[in-house]
């Protein structure tokens, strides 16, 4: 039976997967949007036989950018709620299911898939890069995010419609973790689905940069700490208390 979720997947050179990926998806769902953000290596025509609705930036416009325009256009369509996974085959439509039934019990919540499993098949420096970003997010969230990083999560409508981020280009990956920023700002909280690491063979070499993009995320988060006083409060909850969210614990200034 199909789930009432629409799907985006940013794609920017993904050739190599795309096709499996989207038709994997539309097993579960037949609302399905690509964002192919200005691709050189015919990733959208490896999308042509398939019942989706591609979007198309004529030039490379960031991650930030292609999550926003797939967002917007499936809260436009009357999604729900919508579920992103990345284009490069690291996140598998089978879990789809699994965040929809956790969000069907939270509909206040953004729901992550925690690549908890299998973490050993992470590269190390990647590891330690999302890990130190945790910190940092959940500190200026104020609850505990587990794996601010990953690219497969839900996010209701009224999250995409009442939370406003940058999406610049040179946004990048910064956009997802501010999200969960200023989402627990607006009173949203979050639930964690464990999902197994994956890092296929055939995929693309990663987009991500653990230096430099980790180093933006924590100049954002920084900026967001000094303009709240350092929020001690929310150094507390991530230090001193598990399992807690914004729901329980309202964002303060």
């Amino acid at each position: 039976m199909p789930i009432p979720v629409t799907v985006v997947i940013p794609a920017y050179n993904e050739a190599a997967t795309i096709h499996d990926l989207a038709k994997r998806v539309l097993q579960h769902t037949p609302q399905l949007i690509v964002v192919d953000d200005g691709s050189s290596d015919g990733t959208a025509e490896q999308l042509a036989d398939l019942p989706l609705t591609l979007i198309r930036h004529q030039e490379n416009r960031g991650k930030a950018a292609s999550l926003h325009d797939g967002m917007q256009a499936a809260v436009k369509q009357g999604a729900k709620c919508v579920i992103t996974l990345d284009g490069d085959g690291q996140h598998v439509p089978e879990d789809i299911p699994k965040l929809y039934a956790i969000w069907e019990d939270n509909p206040k919540h953004l729901i992550i898939g925690a690549r908890l499993q299998n973490r050993e098949q992470a590269p190390n420096a990647r590891r330690r890069a999302n890990n130190f970003a945790d910190f940092w997010i959940s500190w200026a969230a104020g609850c505990r995010i587990h794996d601010s990083q990953s690219g497969l999560r839900l996010y209701p409508a009224d999250a995409i419609q009442s939370v406003f981020v940058s999406h610049s280009r040179e946004r990048g990956f910064v956009f997802e973790s501010e999200y969960l920023i200023e989402a627990a700002k607006k009173g949203f909280g979050f639930s964690t689905v464990p999902v197994e690491s994956r890092y296929p063979r055939q995929a693309r070499a990663s987009h991500f940069r653990p230096v430099a993009d980790i180093t933006r995320i924590v100049l954002m988060v920084a900026g967001k700490l000094i303009a709240s006083g350092m929020y001690p409060m929310g150094l507390y909850r991530v230090l001193f208390r598990e399992n807690n969210e914004p729901d329980r614990f309202p964002h303060e200034k």
